[in-house]
């Protein structure tokens, strides 16, 4: 009993990481030491992505079709775990990988397209299948203005709110565009805390900035409201963390950003986990935190070299140096990226690790 467990928790790091790194020649051995194939779809990360998840939010169409038509996985199906992604679905990743033939390739296997959200790139390719999209679609582009337009012409709902309750209106104000909320004001049903909920066409302009300056004191009330407890918590938490991670008491640290992570989740918090389990000796959970600031935060640098140093602990050279070369790529000239790449690639030399 004890011996197959051991060996569904080491197929089980194996399947996650070949599954983010689109290793299908990896994962498939994974998959072959388990007495149940299907068994793989209940692995998840801390961050409670599952095998499929991860294909698909990093766009490896070869590892997805494995496990869709091989596997019978379901891209419908919500993540495994109990992490930050609980409730997620395969489709939902796929559109986050911003991969129009990996998005397509699941809507083509019954991906759910109500449940699709996130990515700018894709949403045209949505909306040409019939999917209805929210406002938020594509904000922060350069074009946005333009982009809303577009969505506003295809039927985009201007009163679907954000996770924090907020509507495009607010985010329009918020950001002093006139321009987008002369567009959206037409189209967003009435707030019903803000009186008088029209345009004096005479004095037009001028009214349009009275009611942006209501509507954004709205949403800064509401947004105060339903975000000061979880800030107060995670602040709280974290500054418990960093004290005890100073005092050198890493699993208590550890403890502490579990707690502030479940507040409110952000790369910096799972870096700083990362560190703790590192400092622990306890790879595979470094190599996981690294794995999901990496998904939460792509560019980041220090994401990259909390991956890298999670494979170092694992012995694991090639993944080591793959990490490496990314967090050069994003931070060229970085003193402590180029001297631990240089002992990634020495011990990658040693004999015995070429075979690996």
């Amino acid at each position: 009993m004890g011996h197959r467990h051991e060996v569904e928790g080491s197929a089980q790091d194996a399947a996650l990481r070949a599954a983010f790194y689109g290793d299908l020649r990896r994962l498939r051995g994974a998959v072959k030491s388990l007495a149940d194939p299907r068994a793989v779809f209940s692995f998840s990360n801390k961050g409670g992505l599952g095998v499929l998840h991860l294909a698909t939010v990093r766009g490896h169409i070869e590892v997805c079709k494995y496990l869709v038509e091989e596997l019978g996985g379901d891209v419908n199906a919500p993540a495994p775990g109990v992490g930050d992604f609980a409730g997620v679905t395969p489709f939902m990743t796929s559109v986050q990988s911003d991969d129009v033939s990996t998005v397509k390739y699941l809507l083509d296997c019954g991906g759910d397209l109500t449940k699709a959200d996130g990515s700018c790139k894709v949403t045209e390719f949505l909306l040409s299948k019939g999917v209805p999209v929210d406002i938020q679609y594509g904000y922060g582009r350069k074009d946005y203005t333009n982009f809303m337009q577009f969505l506003l012409k295809e039927g985009a709902d201007p009163n679907i709110p954000d996770g924090f309750g907020r509507l495009p209106i607010e985010h329009a104000a918020r950001r002093d565009s006139m321009e987008q909320v002369e567009m959206l004001f037409p189209l967003t049903s009435p707030i019903p805390s803000i009186p008088n909920w029209s345009i004096d066409e005479s004095s037009h302009m001028k009214n349009l900035k009275v009611q942006s300056h209501c509507i954004i004191s709205i949403s800064d009330t509401k947004l105060r409201r339903d975000q000061r407890h979880l800030e107060r918590a995670k602040a709280i938490f974290k500054s418990q963390a960093d004290h005890a991670f100073r005092l050198k008491d890493y699993k208590f640290a550890s403890k502490s950003y579990d707690l502030a992570i479940d507040a409110a989740p952000s790369a910096a918090l799972n870096a700083n986990r990362s560190l703790c389990k590192l400092m622990l000796d306890d790879g595979e959970g470094a190599l996981s935190d690294a794995l999901s600031c990496r998904m939460l935060r792509p560019n980041w640098a220090k994401a990259c070299y909390r991956q890298a140093a999670a494979h170092m602990l694992l012995k694991e050279y090639k993944q080591a140096c793959d990490a490496l070369l990314d967090a050069q790529k994003l931070d060229p000239g970085n003193i402590e990226v180029e001297r631990e790449l240089r002992k990634a690639r020495e011990l990658m030399k040693a004999p015995g690790e070429a075979d690996k």
